[in-house]
C-alpha cells in the first residue's frame, strides 16, 4: 500500500508539474485563487467589446426584428423627383434620393416590388428585375445629378448617348432594394457630353455597374 500511496503522489506530482505550464497556473491554487487569475483575461474581454460598441450591440439584439434597421434617410422624395425627372408610370424607376452632391453624385433607391408591371412577363415563374431595366434606372439617376441648375441640364434636352463596360452581377427580385450610386466622371460643355460612373447595389453587394455617356445640353 504505501509503495501504491507513493506511487500516487509521484503522478499526482508531475500532473501538477506538467500542466500549470499549458495554462500558466498551479493546481495546488484553490478554487477562489483560480478565478482570481482568470480575471484580467475577463477584463480584457470586456474593454474589447467596449471598444466594439458592445453594449449597444446587446441593446440592438434584444429589438424586435422591426425596430433594428433604420429608414433610408430622405433628400428628396418622389414629388421632388417628378419635378425633375420626365419620366412617368410605367418607366420612372427611382423613388427616392438618399444622398445628393449637385453636379457630382447621388445615390437614390428603387423598391423592387412584385407589382412592377414587367414581372409578369420577366419571368412568370421567377420573377427577376431585367438588366436593361437596372441600366436605365442608373440612368435615371444620372439625369438627377445632371438635370440641375448647378450643372446646367435641360429636361427638354437630355439623353442616353452609349453604355460601356457594363456588367451584371445578381439578379434582382421582388422584395429587394435597389441602391444606386451615379458619379459623374467627366463634363464636356462644349460638347454637351457627361461620363459618369454607376453601380447599383442590393444588401450591400454590387448586382450591376457600367459606364455611361449622357448627352446634355440648355433649353
Amino acid at each position: 500500500m504505501a509503495a501504491t500511496s507513493n506511487s500516487l503522489l509521484s503522478l499526482t506530482l508531475s500532473q501538477s508539474l506538467i500542466k500549470p505550464r499549458t495554462r500558466g497556473l498551479s493546481l495546488s491554487q484553490s478554487p477562489t485563487s483560480l478565478s482570481l487569475s482568470l480575471q484580467p483575461i475577463h477584463r480584457s474581454n470586456s474593454i474589447t467589446c467596449c471598444s466594439l460598441n458592445g453594449p449597444n450591440n446587446t441593446n440592438n439584439q434584444d429589438l424586435p426584428i422591426e425596430k433594428k434597421y433604420p429608414a433610408f434617410p430622405t433628400v428628396m422624395d418622389i414629388n421632388q423627383i417628378r419635378e425633375i425627372l420626365p419620366h412617368r408610370f410605367p418607366f420612372l424607376l427611382v423613388d427616392r434620393v438618399i444622398e445628393y452632391n449637385p453636379g457630382v453624385s447621388a445615390v437614390a433607391i428603387k423598391n423592387v416590388t412584385i407589382n412592377d408591371n414587367f414581372f409578369p412577363g420577366h419571368f412568370p415563374e421567377r420573377p427577376i428585375m431585367p438588366g436593361v431595366l437596372m441600366v436605365e434606372a442608373l440612368a435615371q439617376v444620372g439625369g438627377l445629378v445632371m438635370l440641375q441648375p448647378e450643372v446646367g441640364g435641360s429636361r427638354e434636352n437630355f439623353f442616353f448617348a452609349g453604355i460601356d463596360k457594363v456588367r451584371f452581377r445578381k439578379p434582382v427580385i421582388a422584395g429587394d432594394t435597389l441602391v444606386m450610386r451615379m458619379t459623374l466622371v467627366k463634363l464636356q460643355k462644349r460638347f454637351g457630353i457627361a461620363k459618369m460612373e454607376g453601380k447599383a447595389y442590393v444588401g450591400g453587394e454590387v448586382v450591376c455597374e457600367g459606364e455611361f455617356l449622357m448627352a446634355t445640353g440648355s433649353e
